[in-house]
């Protein structure tokens, strides 16, 4: 790994680990005040996932996919003012209109409520709206960041946004905050609504002061014509058809989980959460550091280069991701017992977070996979072909979450659903591979699979070893958040060792690579 990418990579992985700690005390604040397992909690996930699915629906899945690679072959401030002007045009306009049609869209994504359900989600998704705009300035603008070298400053910024939701929440709490959807007051409607967005336009500030510390001159254009309007609805069209996909998906699954019983949303979102951390740490670190160096040897078309780029995100991912998952799988119901088993939460939801959460387990390494490849065709302008695995994908992703409600009745079908988004994974990380494998000539198979097979069995060591720990410590701490989290410390502690023992017996090269570069 060479040394600027070791030093990126080290900055956005702290970065990224910062951020998502303070994710974390966001979630844990708002489970003890609005209760995981109780109805208020859901309808509020329900509400503030709708400006994400509204955003990645009108531009947001576009913005991901082609932002740094025009950015990198039209690097001039001009395009840039432009492409930004064009982004808070669009987004403003969809403000407006879905505010208008908050009603309706509630009603879509959420399906049959209550009373007091349906009001109060209107409510908060009135308030959480203009979050769409904030998503789209801060993506355009951490964009321009990274083509302009500074990658971990976008890392860092949602640390913003998630001490201010902290801050709401103690907030709502001082002023008498329930967990009791019928008992919630006005005030405390407007603290959480108002509070909330207030978090994500505070990380979109973050970001404009970032970027005007690089010189780059923050300026609305009348006219955003110049930007290739025509060539990027080209290539954005194919990744808008991938996220409608995706969030008819979203919908469906929310639909069956509200459907199945109170709690199995915020337990499916939880788990959800915790599952992105080693993603987001090890893969998007990884990943935003190599994007504009792939970009450019894509560019050249110097397709050998595309090649050893994705390989080494793939091994480098690898070898943390591997011993990750197996740790998911045996430690996800003490790990979610350990950090929602309090305040208002119930211990019933708790427990099915962590179910979900050893679920989600088993997709960890084809879902980073599977999105390290996608990279590659982004980088070489291609969305048409991600687009295409991507509904295979949201395909396998609403067949499991259905055949789980049909099979496990109750709460429980979101358990099903996760082991489905595994399968779904699978599928595209094996289709992509093969596409890919057509279009570079070779997707160094042959050395990811030796890597591999060095990183499972050590991975399989260090799993078995947390497991019996685990067994061991639980029968000593006995059930409760503080048992939990004792087994929690002393299973991982335990499983660590073993696997950076076995992967060193086992001579896995891209362990000793990695820890170099983060010791440099």
């Amino acid at each position: 790994m060479d040394e600027g990418l070791a030093r990126a990579g080290r900055a956005m992985a702290v970065g990224t680990f910062v951020s998502r700690v303070t994710g974390f005390l966001r979630t844990l604040a708002l489970v003890a005040a609005l209760g995981l397992g109780k109805g208020l909690f859901d309808i509020y996930t329900v509400a503030n996932t709708l400006p994400n699915s509204i955003y990645d629906l009108v531009l947001g899945g576009a913005l991901t996919s082609v932002l740094v690679p025009l950015l990198v072959r039209y690097p001039d401030e001009l395009y840039a003012q432009r492409l930004l002007s064009l982004v808070v045009y669009g987004l403003g306009a969809t403000v407006v209109v879905t505010t208008l049609f908050a009603p309706q869209i509630v009603d879509l994504c959420a399906g049959d409520l209550g009373a007091d359900q349906r009001r109060v989600a209107i409510v908060l998704t009135r308030f959480f709206l203009p979050q769409v705009l904030f998503y789209g300035v801060g993506t355009t603008l951490a964009a321009v960041l990274s083509a302009r070298g500074r990658q971990a400053v976008p890392m860092w910024a949602p640390v913003a946004n998630n001490l201010v939701v902290v801050a709401t929440t103690a907030a709502y709490l001082a002023i008498g905050g329930t967990g009791s959807l019928e008992r919630l007051t006005v005030a405390q409607t407007w603290l959480l609504g108002v509070g909330t967005t207030a978090g994500v336009a505070v990380q979109a500030l973050v970001l404009c002061l970032a970027t005007r510390g690089t010189g780059f001159r923050i300026r609305l254009r009348a006219d955003p014509r110049g930007v290739g309007v025509r060539r990027i609805a080209a290539m954005a069209g194919w990744t808008l058809l991938s996220v409608a996909a995706a969030q008819v998906a979203i919908v469906v699954v929310n639909r069956l989980a509200l459907a199945s019983g109170e709690g199995a949303l915020g337990a499916y979102a939880n788990a959800y959460t915790l599952f992105q951390l080693p993603y987001a740490v090890v893969t998007v670190s990884i990943v935003t550091g190599v994007l504009p160096g792939l970009s450019r040897a894509a560019a050249r078309r110097d397709l050998s280069l595309v090649t050893a780029e994705l390989s080494r995100c793939l091994r480098l991912s690898g070898v943390v991701l591997l011993p990750v998952a197996a740790f998911l799988v045996v430690l996800g119901p003490y790990l979610a017992t350990a950090l929602f088993a309090h305040g208002n939460a119930t211990p019933s939801a708790a427990a099915l977070t962590g179910s979900v959460l050893a679920a989600y387990g088993l997709a960890l390494v084809p879902f980073c996979g599977y999105q390290v490849l996608l990279r590659g065709f982004y980088a070489m302008q291609d969305t048409r072909t991600p687009a295409m695995i991507g509904l295979l994908v949201t395909a396998t992703t609403i067949g499991g979450a259905v055949v789980s409600a049909w099979l496990v009745p109750g709460p429980r079908m979101v358990v099903g659903a996760a082991v489905g988004y595994a399968l779904a994974n699978c599928a595209g990380f094996l289709v992509a591979a093969a596409v890919l494998r057509g279009r570079l000539g070779r997707v160094d198979g042959h050395r990811l699979l030796r890597a591999h097979g060095r990183m499972l069995p050590a991975a399989l060591v260090a799993g078995g070893a947390a497991a019996v720990v685990a067994r061991l410590t639980g029968q000593v701490t006995g059930p409760g958040w503080a048992g939990s989290l004792a087994v929690v410390l002393a299973a991982g502690a335990c499983g660590g060792l073993l696997y950076g023992l076995a992967a060193w017996a086992l001579r896995v090269s891209e362990l000793r690579t990695l820890v170099s570069a983060l010791r440099a």
